[in-house]
């Protein structure tokens, strides 16, 4: 399996540096959110590509197939003629000059890198035989779980946004309503599901992956970075803060939403 590995990090690697070329085109190196989740679909079309796939196999390619493909997409859109992100303006301030150098290795080679640790799931699920049990049962479970929270979270958000109305206002309806993150937590749920179905194979090792996607969810690049200084910005979150749980959905604290 490590010569698989190793094909699908050259593959993942080839989408980075190709990114990264385009990304000098266009000045915005926020386009790696794009194809953050398309790195992990190189590796599995990798994986499918030397290996002859048994069921579970043809089910983990669909299952990161759907949600690659998803999320590329609606970041995509969401994304398509915004300038790049303040996150990223705010590295580019930090490493000039020859930012655009120093961005291949600080945001590309550094993502690819994540990606390639949070992927380790998909090798012994997809290439390692084994009977279907009651892991792999759990493992989908949990993916449809997230699935249906990324899902119906980034399209409930897209729909408030979209109404001028709500300029200025939290979301709090939904699945909003019930935690901070619902798009968060389904990435989690996914990432976990994706181990289960690793489990299923004999590849607890992978633990590792679950372990660091919990990580960046919850302390360095998801609710963490994003509710840094947002109360600062929108004074009306605070409240929204006190009121719903940041990350495992469970009912309203204190108040009710009208």
């Amino acid at each position: 399996m490590l010569s698989l590995y190793l094909y699908g990090l050259a593959g993942m690697l080839t989408l980075s540096v190709l990114t990264w070329l385009l990304s000098l085109c266009m000045r915005d190196v926020s386009i790696v959110d794009s194809i953050w989740s398309l790195m992990f679909l190189a590796a599995a079309f990798v994986y499918a590509f030397f290996v002859s796939l048994e069921t579970r196999g043809w089910l983990v390619l669909i299952l990161v197939s759907l949600w690659a493909l998803r999320l590329s997409l609606h970041l995509t859109w969401r994304n398509w003629g915004e300038p790049e992100d303040r996150r990223y303006q705010s590295i580019r301030d930090k490493y000039s000059p020859n930012f655009a150098v120093k961005s291949l290795f600080i945001i590309f080679i550094f993502q690819m890198l994540l990606a390639s640790i949070a992927a380790l799931p998909l090798l012994p699920a997809m290439v390692q035989p084994a009977p279907l049990n009651l892991f792999d049962a759990v493992g989908v479970l949990l993916w449809v779980i997230g699935m249906s929270f990324e899902t119906i979270g980034d399209w409930q958000l897209t729909r408030f946004k979209a109404n001028p109305d709500n300029r200025g206002k939290v979301m709090q309806s939904g699945l909003w309503r019930y935690t901070r993150h619902p798009n968060y937590f389904g990435e989690w749920c996914i990432w976990w599901g994706f181990f289960f179905l690793a489990a299923a194979t004999g590849g607890w090792w992978t633990i590792v992956s679950p372990l660091l996607m919990t990580f960046l969810l919850l302390r360095f690049s998801g609710v963490t970075l994003l509710e840094q200084d947002i109360g600062e910005r929108r004074p009306a979150y605070r409240d929204y803060i006190r009121q719903t749980n940041a990350f495992f959905p469970g009912p309203r604290k204190t108040g009710e939403i009208t």
